[in-house]
């Protein structure tokens, strides 16, 4: 994925037979998926402007205006929608995007590589660390709060963990 697109919501299929499109958002405040048009595809290939018609359960109806039927709207599940960084708003120096983390290494407090960030998740109770042991194909999920993970060092490439004894 370019450095220069961040992943901000999903198509989740069709709603109703007009060809409106249910919408995932991933952005911090929900709503504003629809102030980053035209959103692209991760490629680049394709574009997409939303205009958000109402809220509903796990995100939005929209009307896409390059989508004009239901068919067309079901062939979009699954899509991911990506706006130019640029776009996005400054964040605070204690937050960060998913995609800033991803690939950075991990070294807990003795300098000890514990491995690289392959994602990060967030499954409810907040934000997860997937990382990968070094040389491995192991993934160890690490909370990812201020106590566990006190430094992260992005222009280092790195991020310090403090993980809970038997973690790793």
């Amino acid at each position: 994925m370019s450095d220069d697109l961040i992943c901000v919501g999903a198509i989740s299929g069709s709603y109703g037979v007009a060809g409106e499109a249910r919408i995932k958002s991933f952005c911090a405040d929900p709503y504003d998926i629809e102030n980053y048009n035209p959103l692209t595809t991760e490629d680049g290939m394709r574009s997409f402007t939303l205009a958000l018609i109402r809220p509903m359960k796990k995100g939005f109806v929209a009307r896409i205006t390059e989508v004009g039927t239901k068919e067309q709207a079901d062939a979009l599940k699954g899509t991911q929608l990506f706006a130019r960084r640029d776009q996005l708003p400054t964040l605070p120096d204690d937050e960060f995007y998913y995609s800033d983390l991803t690939g950075l290494s991990v070294f807990d407090t003795g300098g000890v590589e514990l491995g690289r960030v392959k994602s990060v998740q967030n499954h409810g109770a907040g934000d997860l660390l997937e990382v990968q042991l070094p040389g491995e194909s192991t993934t160890v999920l690490v909370p990812f709060t201020q106590a566990i993970v006190p430094t992260v060092d992005l222009g280092a490439g790195r991020i310090v963990a403090d993980p809970p004894e038997g973690l790793f």
